[in-house]
């Protein structure tokens, strides 16, 4: 079994669903991969310099699926 901790959370009836230990370790995964990202994106940018508007459009449409070409991923 890998290596826990029991912690004690209070929540309102109706936000608890069936399985609550699953939905929580989801949301804690989500929230350090979101760290990790813009701690990786702050370092990224003390090596190359800030994002200029225009990459950031670009990745912003690349993520939706706007960009040129189609959707994110499409050969």
């Amino acid at each position: 079994m890998a290596d826990t901790t029991r912690i004690t959370v209070t929540l309102p009836k109706e936000q608890v669903a069936d399985d609550v230990s699953g939905y929580v370790a989801e949301a804690v995964a989500r929230l350090l991969r979101r760290h990790l990202r813009g701690a990786d994106l702050l370092r990224y940018q003390e090596e190359h310099g800030k994002f200029t508007d225009e990459k950031l459009a670009e990745a912003r449409a690349g993520i939706s699926g706007t960009a040129s070409g189609g959707p994110a991923g499409a050969a």
